[in-house]
């Protein structure tokens, strides 16, 4: 490695300590723009598998990437109108609230158990990617909407499962450097009426502020390394762009599929890696 650094810095050409990370800041990007933000799901484990980081390291690393796709929907939903701010408010900071919990953890737990979770959420994430099927809603939805402002009536019990469901990402967007969108699209699906641009919409308001929370928290304890982090970053940009460009000429149902496998093949990874370790 560091021969192949010295010839780069010879020619003048970017070395292997950059390339490594923008490259799969690249393919992170890619799946960014082809699946919505969700693709940063996989940011932390591609650090982990290649740059051979643990999972504090790769945590921030990863929300940058989760701000990048999820604050461009965000700004899009914002413009259509299909935001439901307040409920993305309130979900976001119960979210906040749970968050540095999961950070703490995060920095203190040994790294082995931390990778084994990661490994079984992306291979329970594969399996139920490639079975979709229409999530279950509540027999008595503890949220309604006005039918003439499309504006939600709140309640106890609405809140209150809004906010459940914000902890939960929260604390997992803190532990593993994960959105939580996963747990998120389900939650509004199961208790609110809403349509699903909608639901899309408020998700990615959600997931950016949990996110931009969870690098102020980390930056807070001086843990990022942003050597690798600006390269991925830039490598994320690219590839989102590229990802946006082709994402309307392939079906929905083969980018659901490729994005499975993706989370199998790196599930399976991780798993075998922190087995080896072990």
């Amino acid at each position: 490695m560091a021969t192949i650094a010295y010839e780069a810095d010879k020619y003048g050409l970017p070395s292997m300590e950059f390339l490594t990370p923008a490259l799969l800041g690249l393919v992170t990007g890619l799946l960014l723009g082809l699946t919505g933000a969700g693709g940063g799901l996989l940011a932390a484990p591609l650090l982990m598998l290649v740059m051979h980081l643990s999972v504090a390291q790769a945590a921030p690393i990863s929300l940058l990437s989760v701000i990048l796709g999820a604050g461009l929907g965000m700004l899009m939903g914002l413009r259509l109108g299909t935001v439901r701010y307040r409920a993305a408010f309130l979900i976001a900071g119960a979210g906040l609230l749970a968050s540095p919990l999961g950070i703490h953890l995060s920095r203190i737990l040994p790294n082995t158990p931390l990778a084994a979770a990661f490994a079984i959420l992306l291979l329970y994430l594969a399996w139920r990617l490639w079975h979709t099927s229409v999530a279950a809603q509540d027999d008595v939805l503890p949220c309604s909407v006005d039918g003439s402002t499309g504006r939600f009536i709140w309640n106890r019990s609405c809140a209150r499962a809004l906010a459940g469901s914000g902890l939960l990402a929260g604390f997992l967007s803190g532990l593993l450097g994960v959105g939580g969108g996963f747990v998120l699209v389900p939650a509004l699906r199961r208790h609110t009426p809403l349509a699903m641009d909608s639901i899309t919409a408020t998700t990615l308001m959600i997931l950016t502020l949990l996110s931009l929370g969870g690098i102020a928290q980390w930056a807070s304890h001086g843990e990022i390394e942003w050597h690798i982090a600006l390269p991925f970053v830039t490598g994320t940009i690219v590839g989102m762009l590229c990802g946006r460009h082709f994402s309307p000429r392939i079906k929905e149902e083969h980018l659901r599929r490729v994005f499975a496998a993706f989370c199998l093949a790196t599930g399976i990874g991780i798993a075998v890696k922190t087995l080896l370790a072990g």
